[in-house]
């Protein structure tokens, strides 16, 4: 398939997937006796301990080695060194979603510890799951950058009900003054009031660019987070430990927190739906990503964009670029049904 075509038909699966309007699951109301029950109350939750702080720092030790794999004299000993200099290209100084990194090995062994499975198989009451493709964060605590709060939500205001949840498995301590994830609560819930009206996203600094088509991303303003906490929202920065693991409705406002503290964050975004939510379009689209090592947004069923989009480094390509990933994952059935490559039986 040429890019022409690939892009074409990954405009026509969006376009197709906004059309589908109506709620794609519906939740009565009742009692988990779990963290469920505060998830659908806040749309978000923190579980504590989902893996050992022994299996946590193997994933920091693996992260720190795909750091160094690019040999730009990074040195998490040498502060010297924690700088774009010395450092892949990232986005917010250190969600890698370019170089193959969705697909290195220690990205799928995160998303495949039975546990965090777990989580989305309760969530959404199947085991036939789909994941995303999602960026690995390894951030040391930089002094080169700084950014502002760019509150935003992955939910297209056309897409109704709880289409997809977010969750990151964190590795490493991140405190108060650490960089981590600010969470809205409550905001899920006003989503449909919120955008019962027309609503322009604001122009912030690190908005995509307008040819980008970015269907499931609203960055909100100053004022629009006055309005969701005037009716009874709580921003939180969410504080955890090695092995515990965060969940949210993309409905929900978030953003990353610029860091502060000493400790470097270590984390993996994980996102699965059900195979049912993905149309047989976006699942071609998502083995065309498989299969070149290409990542995805934060949906797993939907929006999946194959691209050829490469690391900029000074106005030019990275000299560093990879189209395939340093330590590739061990494809197993398992993965392959994760991926939406091979189905389920």
């Amino acid at each position: 398939m040429s890019s022409t075509e690939t892009v074409l038909k990954a405009k026509e699966a969006m376009e197709k997937s906004l059309r589908e309007q109506a709620d794609l699951v519906h939740f009565e109301p009742r009692a988990y006796g779990d963290w469920r029950d505060e998830f659908h109350e806040n749309g978000c939750v923190l579980i504590k301990n989902v893996i050992s702080p022994k299996k946590a720092k193997y994933y920091c030790e693996k992260q720190i080695q795909w750091l160094k794999s690019f040999d730009l004299g990074f040195d998490e000993q040498d502060p010297s060194t924690w700088n774009a200099d010395h450092l892949p290209v990232s986005f917010k100084g250190g969600m890698y979603s370019l170089y193959s990194a969705p697909h290195e090995k220690v990205a799928w062994e995160a998303r495949m510890e039975p546990t965090v499975i777990d989580i989305f198989e309760k969530l959404w009451e199947t085991k036939e799951l789909i994941t995303s493709f999602d960026a690995l964060n390894v951030m040391p605590p930089r002094k080169d950058l700084n950014w502002t709060p760019w509150p935003h939500c992955d939910q297209n205001q056309a897409r109704k009900g709880m289409q997809a949840v977010q969750g990151l498995l964190n590795f490493a301590p991140s405190g108060p003054k650490d960089g981590g994830l600010m969470l809205m609560k409550g905001s899920a819930k006003l989503f449909n009031e919120f955008f019962s009206v027309p609503r322009e996203p604001y122009a912030h600094e690190d908005a995509p660019p307008p040819e980008m088509k970015y269907q499931d991303l609203f960055l909100f303003s100053e004022e629009d987070v006055k309005w969701f906490e005037e009716r009874g929202c709580e921003l939180i920065k969410v504080n955890m430990e090695p092995g515990d693991f965060v969940l949210w409705d993309s409905r929900t406002m978030h953003y990353a927190k610029f860091p502060e503290g000493d400790n470097f964050r270590h984390v993996q975004y994980v996102c699965m739906t059900p195979r049912r939510f993905a149309t047989e379009e976006a699942l071609e689209l998502k083995k065309e990503c498989f299969e070149s090592w290409v990542g995805t947004t934060h949906w797993p069923h939907c929006n999946i964009r194959p691209t050829k989009e490469t690391p900029m480094r000074n106005g030019q390509v990275c000299p560093k670029h990879r189209t395939e990933p340093n330590e590739k994952p061990e494809i197993t059935d398992r993965l392959l049904q994760l991926a939406g490559v091979k189905p389920y039986n």
